[in-house]
């Protein structure tokens, strides 16, 4: 017997793991503010960009000793930033599970070309082994793998005496995980992950470990002065507060306000979390009572709370074919599994998303299921 198409549409359809859905309520009124047609340098504009810093440092709780500053590129562009400017001076370990990780890998071999390189590697769905890491080196990794669903556990794996850097790339966990900061010294993440906001900028947090790092010496390469946080030989202290490296979109950055003041009205960083954590276990729940889909993720305890990746078990159901379906029913927008994970699907359960629309999408993931099976059966 097929599946009934169901009556309800989710009211907000938009999963995808970015761009990401806009707040609840939110509408282009919300950019009525924004500080447009003047210099973004000018105190009304140097005001609003400090603002998003000072807003982002207490919703995450980041401490007094680390700095924070918006920089260009979305997190991307941090995490090169990042790479291009720390690294070179001890042995480096790179930790990989998913294609992101991949990148940065390729980055700092083929393009950065260190010498002295250890890489840590994990299929889709499983972390590298986290106690063998050498902290001696420096370390880079992502807090939450968005395209495998997979996440480091939490913070325990990563020692206070680290000799090394611990660089992680954070933008599918920030605001929707808890980041242990006195562990971490470098901290990457995009305004369009989990508060929604729109692209094209980044944040880049450094803990006093890497400003020394940067103040030892200059970078062991020509750096782009889209990457230079030091002048004379010492932080850049301007960029922290607001004095962008580049012009930003002040459209952009009142939008990433009114996500902060957002998450701010309904409790900061742990009502943000709540959030992730009702969506994710909804849809786990439905996973869990389900044949034919499987969570990519295979220990309960790595498990993303925002970028759930799905794969299909026992089924002949193309998952693409069904991503297709539920948009063209206006059901679910861009829930495909990134391009170069294996084939599933990926639902986005961040803080932005309402439980209510991960409920509604849960029978058009059953219907869908059904259409492609059964037309599949049918072609073989």
């Amino acid at each position: 017997m097929s599946v009934a198409k169901p009556a309800r549409l989710p009211a907000r359809p938009h999963f995808s793991s970015g761009p990401c859905a806009k707040r609840p309520g939110w509408s282009l009124e919300a950019l009525s503010g924004a500080w447009l047609g003047r210099s973004h340098r000018a105190r009304g504009g140097a005001g609003k960009l400090a603002e998003v810093i000072a807003r982002s440092r207490v919703v995450l709780g980041l401490p007094d000793s680390h700095r924070l500053a918006i920089v260009p590129g979305s997190d991307t562009g941090a995490v090169e930033l990042a790479l291009w400017s720390l690294l070179g001076s001890r042995a480096v370990e790179m930790l990989a599970w998913e294609s992101f990780g991949q990148e940065w890998v390729a980055d700092v071999t083929k393009q950065l070309k260190l010498e002295d390189v250890r890489v840590r590697e994990a299929d889709y769905g499983a972390l590298p082994d986290l106690s063998a890491v050498d902290w001696t080196r420096d370390v880079v990794f992502a807090w939450n793998g968005t395209t495998s669903g997979v996440r480091v556990p939490d913070g325990a794996w990563i020692p206070e005496d680290r000799e090394g850097l611990a660089i992680c790339d954070a933008t599918s966990a920030a605001f929707a995980m808890d980041l242990p900061w006195d562990k971490l010294d470098v901290v990457t993440w995009s305004w369009q992950k989990v508060l929604g906001g729109e692209g094209a900028h980044g944040m880049l947090a450094l803990s006093p470990r890497a400003v020394a790092r940067l103040e030892a010496g200059p970078a062991p390469r020509p750096l782009p002065k889209l990457f230079r946080l030091t002048k004379g030989g010492r932080l850049n202290e301007t960029i922290f507060e607001g004095q962008t490296i580049n012009t930003p979109s002040m459209l952009c950055a009142e939008d990433a306000l009114d996500g902060l003041i957002w998450a701010e009205a309904i409790g900061g960083l742990q009502g943000l979390m709540a959030r992730s954590r009702a969506n994710a276990d909804v849809l786990q729940g439905w996973v869990d009572r389900t044949p034919w889909v499987a969570n990519l993720a295979q220990d309960a305890a790595t498990r993303s709370t925002t970028s759930v990746c799905l794969k299909l078990v026992d089924t002949p159901a193309d998952p693409g074919r069904m991503a297709r379906l539920l948009e063209e029913e206006g059901a679910a927008f861009d829930i495909g599994g990134y391009r170069n994970a294996p084939p599933g699907l990926r639902i986005w359960c961040g803080a932005t998303v309402e439980t209510g629309d991960i409920e509604a999408l849960l029978p058009w993931l059953d219907w869908a299921h059904d259409v492609a099976a059964r037309e599949a059966e049918k072609a073989s």
